[in-house]
């Protein structure tokens, strides 16, 4: 192949130009592009990989949040002129090309594979020389955890395009692509480039909400936790100064609230109650795919001095595979769990938000949990382009839920509570005044 390949099915728009003379002149091999809706991230990303795939041979994963939407998104996708932009690769490139796997195998012996992140233990372990991360705001993190060793020990390179969605990962990365002197930071707005009319931008405005407007043509991170159902308590706390340093205090027992995952994440929250009520969040571990004996040495290594320990409901259900349940289990292994109250997700919700201004959370040690709660938001409605009722089951839900098991367990962590501090807040529930659940004087 002639150093200078041209393929004339894609012709790059002016501001995308730059991205291609990043990758290939100046040898960039990390790229952040934080662009919004309809500029053609997918497109020039996927021409680029092209590029990449004739001048070295080569594999090359693109990667999506899920393996449908690698099909929707790119392998069925047709552009503005009605072109299928999979037919971007000359077919006389081609050797092969699998439908069902979704991989293309060029003449020279590249390969280029799509995968969904959610998925993507199925290439651990293979090599690849380039990786692209489409819509990344969306994407499990642990995916780049696999890719970015293989991308080390070869010399390669990644590439991350994505609107934003709330300051979670892809908010993290931006930023550290703005500040490395070895990454490549492109960020472009509705308004920075002319590449759609404004009777279509002003239909568009139309048809979604002003916040979903903002993230998706305007680029806000901020914004981007539409339908959050904690992001604005969240930001309250920051303004409060109740997110920093947040020691251990010896004095006062640990208690630690749980969610409980089988097959995903189990999430604990190490948290004092202090005689003031105040919540102090001292530190958060997440973990997943691990028994209880790997949490009972987390326990003991954190070295706190342990009160209350609250699990879910969903503890007492017996496995399939001991007939045992989790909770006779844990007390094998020196955990003894008080169960949280089976109530309501909406009722649990709204506890959170009562007693969310109470807490003082440890910006290092938590930094995770800060993140899930200000992402934890509504499920939305595509088609009706409304929130739903019902929390969105994603991997900041986890967090979420122990958090949730926090606030409506309150009533078992009376630490550094006199007789006559109940006696006042007994009297404030009476008379509805107290932020306290009505459980917390039984």
């Amino acid at each position: 192949m002639s150093k200078e390949i041209i393929l004339d099915r894609f012709k790059p728009r002016d501001y995308q130009i730059p991205v291609i003379q990043a990758i290939e002149e100046d040898g960039y091999k990390r790229l952040v592009l934080c662009w919004s809706r309809r500029m053609g991230k997918d497109h020039i990303a996927f021409y680029i990989a092209i590029r990449q795939m004739l001048r070295k041979v080569c594999t090359i994963f693109y990667i999506f949040p899920t393996f449908r939407q690698c099909k929707l998104a790119l392998w069925d996708g047709i552009n503005s002129d009605g072109q299928r932009i999979i037919e971007y690769i000359p077919p006389e490139l081609i050797a092969n090309k699998n439908d069902n796997e979704m991989k293309i195998r060029l003449k020279n012996g590249s390969l280029l594979q799509f995968v969904g992140s959610s998925d993507v233990d199925r290439v651990r372990g293979t090599a690849c020389y380039g990786a692209i991360f489409s819509e990344y705001s969306r994407q499990d993190p642990q995916a780049w955890a696999v890719i970015r060793p293989i991308l080390a020990q070869n010399d390669g390179w990644a590439l991350f395009a994505s609107t934003p969605n709330g300051k979670n990962d892809f908010y993290d990365l931006y930023n550290l692509s703005k500040e490395a002197p070895n990454w490549y930071s492109s960020f472009h707005t509705v308004n920075d480039v002319d590449y759609i009319n404004k009777e279509s931008l002003e239909q568009e405005r139309k048809e979604m909400s002003e916040d979903k407007y903002q993230q998706e043509y305007e680029c806000n991170f901020e914004i981007g936790t539409s339908g959050s159902f904690y992001s604005r308590y969240i930001d309250k706390l920051r303004l409060d100064g109740h997110i920093g340093n947040v020691p251990y205090d010896v004095g006062y027992k640990v208690h630690t609230f749980w969610d409980l995952g089988m097959r995903d994440s189990t999430c604990i929250i190490y948290a004092q109650v202090k005689r003031d009520q105040s919540i102090h969040i001292i530190d958060y571990y997440e973990n997943n795919k691990e028994g209880l004996e790997h949490y009972a040495k987390v326990l003991d290594e954190k070295g706190y001095t342990y009160g209350r320990h609250i699990a879910p409901h969903d503890i007492m259900v017996k496995e399939l595979g001991t007939g045992m349940t989790r909770l006779e289990k844990s007390r094998q292994l020196g955990i003894n769990f008080v169960v949280a109250p089976n109530i309501s997700i909406v009722d649990g919700i709204e506890a959170v938000r009562t007693n969310l201004g109470k807490m003082y959370f440890d910006s290092k040690k938590c930094k995770d949990l800060i993140n899930s709660l200000e992402n934890y938001r509504h499920e939305y409605d595509e088609k009706k382009q409304v929130y739903r009722d019902t929390p969105l089951h994603d991997k900041h839900s986890h967090a979420s839920d122990a958090m949730r098991y926090l606030c409506i367990s309150l009533s078992k962590v009376r630490d550094g509570m006199t007789a006559e501090d109940l006696k006042k807040l007994r009297t404030e529930a009476i008379y509805g005044q107290s932020t306290q659940l009505p459980e917390m004087f039984r």
